[in-house]
């Protein structure tokens, strides 16, 4: 509804009787016009408040206090990335704590003081320096030292490291509310088991499984918040939450002789090739970059909610980013079809190749 300054000074206007002088610059105009600029100021706040009452219209911390306050959901917070390294060195060079090791995108900082042994090799506990994905680097990556340090020689990482993860979003907040009202909830339930796993910060998604192995068993299939396979360790921690060793004592969230399996969406890369005209404007590199993008985009958007990866859809994905003019000869993992995505599978990008 627009109640603009200009309206409601013409509606005190009118309501004046007409042998008054009420044009702009006369006594009236000027005494109601700061009354009209502030109820307009007024209305806009109470639009403002309105707008509010639709959980759809909040955001941030509106958001958050909003669905604390009527269900106990927090929002899930940022975690950065860990892991080991092996770092070489002389023997009795200690490895000093806040040290600095790297790979080419990103620091990782040494979270314990060790002394190298004769063995002239250490394996330190290290941190992402940023939190989110950033840090989950593969195995090998991490060889750098950006600072010079006493007596070491060399570091890397022999596992990828995994646990960097985002602050939710509003929306994944507001897709966890939705399912905690709209889903049916109660003692121990299959709505209730995804709702437990869902909860632990790191998870992104999950599926269960009633009676996978007969009665009173229960299978809980997670993804990561990145949409990716989990790690052991976060499979173990919502194990830990629900029914630590898959026992069913009821010594976690799951209740007396309920017994839970947790276990990781196992990944099913997707190997793309084709071959574009390009746009020679655009590089190379910008291109496979954009392309890569958009294609993992959509692939994390399909997750644990859809069971194919659409041929089409990765075809228009492929035209419509930067630096295509045109593609061809389109396979997906050999295929030109849509590739079937089973109940414990996540799609995960594999290799993108641009033929010549």
């Amino acid at each position: 509804m627009d109640e603009s300054k200009e309206k409601i000074l013409n509606r005190m206007l009118g309501n004046i009787q007409g042998q008054f002088d009420k044009s702009e610059g006369s006594f009236f105009y000027d005494a109601l016009k700061p009354m009209a600029i502030e109820l307009e100021t007024v209305h806009q706040r109470m639009e403002a408040a309105r707008g509010k009452l639709s959980i759809e219209n909040l955001i941030g911390q509106e958001l958050e206090q909003f669905i604390f306050e009527r269900t106990g959901i927090q929002r899930k917070p940022a975690a950065k990335a860990k892991g080991y390294v092996t770092i070489r060195g002389t023997a009795g060079a200690i490895i000093q704590e806040n040290s600095i090791v790297a790979s080419e995108t990103v620091n990782f900082i040494i979270k314990e003081t060790k002394t190298i042994d004769s063995t002239e090799l250490s394996e330190v506990l290290v941190e992402c320096e940023f939190y989110g994905p950033i840090g989950n680097v593969p195995a090998g990556t991490i060889q750098y030292f950006p600072q010079t340090l006493t007596g070491l020689k060399g570091v890397t990482n022999h596992e990828d490291f995994t646990g960097g993860y985002e602050e939710e979003s509003d929306e994944e907040l507001l897709v966890r509310y939705y399912e905690r009202i709209q889903a049916p909830i109660t003692s121990g339930n299959k709505y209730h088991y995804k709702n437990w796993a869902k909860e632990e910060p790191g998870v992104g998604d999950a599926k269960v499984i009633p009676l996978w192995t007969g009665d009173n068993t229960v299978k809980v299939i997670i993804i990561d918040a990145n949409k990716e396979p989990a790690s052991e360790e976060l499979v173990q921690k919502v194990q830990q939450s629900i029914d630590p060793g898959s026992e069913g004592l009821g010594e976690g969230k799951a209740p007396i002789g309920a017994r839970c399996t947790v276990v990781s969406a196992k990944g099913k890369p997707l190997d793309i090739t084709f071959r574009v005209i390009k746009d020679t404007s655009v590089t190379d590199g910008e291109r496979m970059e954009d392309i890569k993008n958009n294609i993992e985009q959509y692939i994390k958007q399909t997750a644990f909610k859809e069971n194919i990866i659409s041929y089409n859809r990765i075809g228009s994905i492929v035209l419509d980013s930067k630096g295509v003019i045109d593609f061809s000869a389109l396979t997906i993992n050999g295929q030109t079809g849509n590739i079937a995505i089973v109940e414990d599978e996540v799609a995960v990008l594999g290799v993108i190749t641009i033929e010549e």
